[in-house]
């Protein structure tokens, strides 16, 4: 192989990070199913004391007075999916398999629109990092893509 795997190593790092926070989150989750998360956030908020009548905690606590254990499990399976995913694409990449470069491509190029809107409705440096990171990725793997056809 012709090309450098540096690059799509360090894509392959940043992959296999996005799918361990996938998966901490997802084990999160699981270890809140069955409790009450409105009475956990309440008692978080008031040993914080926070006003639970204010902006944040007030919303916190309506959002979480909508989630069932169904929701959670929903979310649940879907990090866990959505980690699998990053760690699959995280291999490939690191042994430099053409289809997982195609994959971490399209999968790159899907947050695009997104992060532009993002951008759009509020400029912040996270955006505009996040924003600028994932257009160099996008940008690198086009490019040896293109480089590996000819």
């Amino acid at each position: 192989m012709n090309r450098s795997p540096a690059g799509l190593r360090l894509i392959a790092i940043m992959e296999a990070s996005k799918g361990t926070i996938a998966l901490l989150i997802s084990l999160g989750l699981h270890e809140l199913m069955g409790q009450n998360l409105q009475q956990l956030a309440e008692k978080l908020i008031n040993h914080l004391h926070l006003n639970p009548a204010s902006y944040y905690p007030g919303h916190l606590l309506q959002a979480l007075a909508d989630i069932n254990n169904t929701k959670l499990i929903i979310v649940t399976i879907a990090a866990l999916l959505y980690s699998f995913i990053r760690f699959v694409e995280a291999y490939g990449l690191w042994h430099q398999y053409r289809w997982t470069e195609w994959l971490a491509l399209v999968s790159s190029v899907v947050y695009l629109p997104f992060e532009l809107y993002e951008l759009y409705q509020k400029v912040t440096l996270l955006s505009s990092l996040l924003l600028m990171i994932n257009t160099l990725v996008v940008i690198y793997l086009a490019t040896v893509l293109n480089k590996a056809r000819t």
